[in-house]
């Protein structure tokens, strides 16, 4: 096929801003490898780079911009210098943007060999997921046996692994997630114990690790970091990687008057206070890892030990067409989905037009691709 499919965003915005187009195969450069995409997966920075707040969307790219930063899928060309890859080798890769779409091109550097046993829709639903968790749990937040551990948003892509990874490294880990339905896959994840955000989420916090804890990481934002820095222990981390609650839930886009009233709530640490409390807060965002090769080769290796020791077998993956992009974005938006949505890519049913049309595939269930 001489042509590409993917998602386009011209304008930021609602759901109706994803749209589709065919544009022509990009050429291959020396160090570049392209790979027939099966599956891509999808996370809350596709939809905030929809919504047009994104800060590294409107830096590296603008608009139009194709979302996406993870695939799973064969290599179907390599160019001077992708040594060690092979046309028709399973792999994973990691693209800043452009992962929505049924090719990619990619530095040699960002593809992986992917793990034993994975297939595509399980393969791409751990890349940014795991590298996120990986970086905050391990690299900043230096988990240690015996830390007291609490994750916000524990059922959700990036705070299941996490729970995974803190049981994985004998840490004592509670979970806070936003729904009693999400109790049980928190649980299966790793949580030890589970508490629902309630008004009261942050009494039981306490009254689950009465000294405090080691390590607090939290992607929930202006709703719960000031309750998440006060639970800390003496040197104790808050880890912080997203800012979900000042987003819209459901509605697609942001409304500004509430985004800026969320803005002003959130918490400012002072550096005396820091330092007399005896604690520390870091933060981080995981587009910035793809262009430190050496940690990013790092976590896809420890990915890959993770994957052959059944660290991820508990992990629920939705997989959704790739022409309902859009409801894919709903879902997440929705805070009722646990674990990872992955869009799989069927080159044999496309969008017709500018608006998608259903693919002959289960939206729901375990979609397979190879």
């Amino acid at each position: 096929m001489s042509d590409v499919l993917r998602v386009v965003i011209r304008r930021p915005g609602g759901y109706d801003r994803l749209g589709f187009e065919r544009v022509r195969r990009a050429r291959l450069e020396p160090g570049q490898v392209r790979v027939a995409v099966a599956a891509a997966g999808v996370n809350y920075a596709d939809c905030v780079t929809r919504m047009g707040l994104y800060a590294s969307a409107r830096t590296y790219v603008g608009y139009p911009i194709t979302p996406g930063f993870e695939v799973a899928g064969r290599v179907a060309e390599v160019g001077e210098g992708g040594a060690g890859l092979a046309p028709g080798d399973a792999v994973v890769a990691v693209t800043r943007f452009f992962g929505y779409a049924s090719e990619v091109v990619v530095p040699a550097r960002q593809v992986f060999r992917r793990p034993a046993g994975l297939s595509a829709v399980r393969a791409a639903a751990l890349p940014v997921a795991f590298l996120t968790a990986w970086y905050g749990l391990e690299v900043l937040g230096a988990v240690r046996p015996g830390a007291r551990v609490l994750v916000h948003s524990a059922a959700g892509g990036v705070g299941g692994l996490l729970a995974a990874l803190a049981r994985r490294a004998g840490a004592r880990c509670v979970g806070v997630v936003g729904a009693a339905h999400k109790i049980d896959p928190a649980r299966r994840m790793g949580a030890h114990e589970v508490i629902v955000r309630d008004r009261r989420w942050a009494e039981a916090a306490r009254a689950a690790a009465p000294d405090g804890y080691d390590l607090v990481l939290d992607a929930t934002g202006v709703a719960t970091l000031r309750a998440s820095y006060d639970l800390l222990a003496p040197m104790g981390r808050l880890v912080v990687y997203g800012f979900h609650s000042m987003l819209p839930k459901g509605r697609g886009r942001p409304n500004p008057l509430a985004l800026a009233w969320k803005f002003l709530r959130t918490p400012r640490f002072s550096p005396l206070d820091l330092t007399g409390k005896n604690r520390s807060v870091l933060g981080f965002n995981l587009s910035y890892l793809f262009s430190q090769h050496a940690l990013l080769a790092e976590g896809i290796e420890a990915l890959t030990r993770c994957a052959a020791q059944g660290v991820f077998d508990a992990q629920p993956v939705t997989a959704v067409p790739f022409a309902e992009v859009a409801r894919a974005h709903r879902m997440l938006e929705s805070g009722e989905t646990v674990g990872k949505l992955v869009l799989v890519v069927d080159r044999a049913a496309s969008p017709a037009g500018s608006g998608p049309v259903p693919l002959e595939v289960r939206p729901d269930g375990p979609m397979e691709p190879a």
